[in-house]
């Protein structure tokens, strides 16, 4: 998450208030605030004191276990990000929104091992919050005409708007500003309305009377934590991101875990596992924000014509979206995993392909892996092949490890009486 900011902003001069208002007057800014924000589409929207975030202490901690991984920003200056008052001098409030993104259920080609995903070209999935256009572009216009609309109140007021792209603990400040509560798959749910929304947050240095913080609901459901793949949720409210698919398939940039690959499935661009099985999801609404309606093909897309993307056809198929931000070789790599998981052998020439000419060895080793994972006489053949003309060693481990998984499958099948290639 990358920081990003506006500038200091004056809007139409209306009446001053001094930051230490108090009273009727004090009340009905506030509430002028909410009606703004509403008005612009944000859903839930709460206030709190700008001091140091809660959970400020527990971030420590799970930086210095290392469950960032490689999100190596996370971890720069962690007292900043857990004050916004070192973010914006003098800040008083932290303004909490949300915008609900929620578009409904998958296409019916999207269930994997469904007779219509098995009679069809192999497919993958991508996590919801990404089937339409990217979300931060058009939320921060909305964040800043909202923070425009909090300066007309007092010419002279600062502030910041950040739309999860800055140093703040966007959970912590939804949870204390009483818009959501941090469930234990540590993703805010809003009650009465889940967890599929999007998070932004003010800065200013108005003072504004807090809302209550969010109470706890979750009690002792504890379906997020069962489903999720990879066991990232290592226990309530405790997320190891180094096991995350949507940590793996966006942010992470290296080489996918071996052992965490065939957890995947066929994610190839974030998860929504432990949102799909809260029951507070039951409530969620379908959004009508046109911003997020799904762009074709971007749910459940082939999986071989994404293959042979290179830079430039990438770039036109994703600018705009959110996909854009796993890179293409990041991209590729992960349709390799789905490839290799979905086990369909029409997929080999592809993954042949990409194992010999694709420029990225983080693409060619996937493809390998895939291919290994696949089996069979012409998978044993497309890797003896590169095995022969590949330069680099780490790719040259994934060929030499998805050979033996060639050989040990085709041993096994031999000893069960199958002779197929």
């Amino acid at each position: 998450m990358r920081s990003s900011q506006t500038n200091a902003s004056t809007g139409a001069a209306g009446r001053a208030f001094a930051p230490g208002d108090a009273g009727p007057e004090a009340a009905e800014r506030k509430e002028r605030i909410r009606e703004e924000a509403r008005s612009l589409g944000f859903g839930a929207v709460g206030f709190a004191s700008a001091s140091e975030a809660p959970y400020a202490e527990r971030l420590r901690t799970w930086l210095a276990a290392g469950r960032h991984g490689t999100m190596r920003w996370m971890a720069r200056d962690p007292a900043r990000r857990s004050d916004p008052r070192a973010v914006l001098a003098g800040a008083r409030t932290v303004i909490s929104v949300t915008v609900p993104y929620y578009r409904g259920d998958w296409p019916e080609n999207g269930e994997p091992g469904s007779p219509e995903a098995t009679a069809q070209a192999p497919r993958g999935r991508i996590a919801r919050y990404a089937w339409g256009r990217d979300y931060h572009k058009r939320i921060r216009r909305k964040m800043k005409l909202l923070a425009r609309s909090i300066a007309a109140l007092n010419p002279d007021a600062r502030w910041l708007a950040y739309v999860d792209t800055g140093p703040l603990l966007d959970r912590a400040w939804a949870e204390r500003s009483g818009v959501g509560w941090i469930g234990k798959n540590t993703n805010v749910i809003v009650q009465g309305r889940g967890s599929w929304t999007f998070l932004g947050e003010i800065l200013t240095d108005l003072e504004i009377e807090p809302d209550q913080p969010a109470r706890n609901h979750c009690g002792t459901c504890a379906r997020c934590i069962a489903a999720c793949p990879t066991g990232a949720i290592v226990g309530p409210y405790e997320l190891d991101a180094r096991r995350c698919i949507s940590y793996l398939t966006i942010e992470h940039r290296g080489a996918i875990p071996l052992e965490l690959r065939p957890a995947i499935g066929t994610r190839i661009f974030g998860c929504d596992d432990c949102q799909e099985v809260c029951p507070w999801n039951r409530f969620a609404v379908k959004t009508v924000d046109p911003d997020f309606a799904e762009r074709p093909e971007q749910q459940t897309p082939e999986l071989i014509p994404l293959l042979s993307l290179d830079e430039d056809g990438f770039r036109a198929r994703y600018q705009g979206t959110a996909i854009a931000r796993a890179k293409r070789a990041g991209f590729a790599r992960n349709v390799a995993v789905a490839l290799g998981n979905l086990g369909d052998r029409r997929s080999i020439g592809a993954l042949a392909v990409a194992l010999a000419q694709d420029p990225e060895p983080v693409v060619r080793g996937h493809a390998a892996w895939a291919i290994g994972r696949i089996g069979g006489q012409a998978a044993r053949v497309a890797l003896g092949e590169a095995a022969g003309r590949e330069i680099s060693r780490e790719v040259l481990a994934e060929i030499h490890t998805a050979l033996d998984s060639c050989s040990d499958a085709a041993s096994t099948s031999l000893m069960e009486g199958d002779s197929r290639p």
